[in-house]
């Protein structure tokens, strides 16, 4: 084995060549900056499209269309669905858990003033 002697200069030297690369890979991750999260794009769906992303059958769909419990859009002899007003009526469907259906009702208890034993 050889035993390396390292100057000051060799540890400088050393320093900023791992300096360098550093500074490398964060300009190579910066080349593309990250962006801020944004509010998700709206997209248009067909009828086959919103009943595969609603996990129904194609003819649920129309029904629902035919009863106006679903948000669509006409045009012609078609019909379009906002992805977005979409995910808005799933969540209208939402069954609140016992949890919150208990806390509700102690609310309008106390709003109430109470109950009387």
């Amino acid at each position: 084995m050889q035993n390396v002697v390292l100057s000051t200069r060799n540890i400088d030297d050393l320093i900023n060549d791992v300096a360098n690369k550093v500074v490398e890979k964060i300009e190579l991750w910066n080349v593309e900056p990250q962006k801020a999260p944004t509010q998700p794009q709206d997209e248009l769906l067909t009828v086959p499209q919103a009943a595969q992303f609603l996990s129904l059958s194609v003819s649920t769909v129309y029904g629902l269309i035919q009863k106006r419990e679903i948000p669509v859009m006409k045009r012609s002899k078609r019909c379009y669905f906002s992805k977005l007003e979409l995910i808005n009526y799933l969540k209208q469907g939402r069954k609140k858990t016992l949890a919150e259906t208990a806390a509700e009702a102690e609310t309008y208890l106390k709003k109430k003033g109470g109950c009387h034993e």
